[in-house]
């Protein structure tokens, strides 16, 4: 299963995440915001439409970060980390999760999930404490 999920940033350098709500897979941990590409779609139009869906934000910019696969008891699944560079609108949970801005000097301290934790290295570098 191909995911893709989104390091969405506000103007102080802080990193969304979001809570997995209650009767998802792994329901009250947190991830970085993204979901499932569905066949025939390729990794930006799947970013974009799962931003809008569960953020209500518009996607202008973004660019491919790092790609990785994760093994959990039940299922595997392969992980496409994308910088969003630019986006229209206020993050807002749409899908009945938590949101939270996140320093990317902070992000160790959370509850993420498995998969995102060999992202939150690259997010420290490529985001520095501001």
């Amino acid at each position: 299963m191909l995911v893709v999920a989104a390091a969405l940033y506000d103007e102080s350098g802080r990193v969304l995440i979001a809570q997995r709500p209650p009767g998802k897979h792994l329901a009250g941990r947190w991830e970085f915001p993204g979901g499932k590409v569905s066949d025939g779609e390729d990794e930006l139009a799947a970013l974009a439409r799962e931003l809008r869906e569960e953020l209500g934000v518009e996607v202008t910019a973004a660019r491919p970060l790092m790609r990785l696969e994760h093994s959990y008891s039940d299922r595997d699944v392969e992980l496409s980390l994308w910088i969003v560079e630019r986006y229209r609108g206020t993050p807002s949970a749409l899908d009945g999760q938590g949101l939270k801005w996140v320093a990317p000097a902070s992000l160790g301290g959370e509850d993420l999930l498995e998969a995102d934790r060999p992202f939150v290295e690259a997010l420290r570098d490529l985001l520095p404490p501001r």
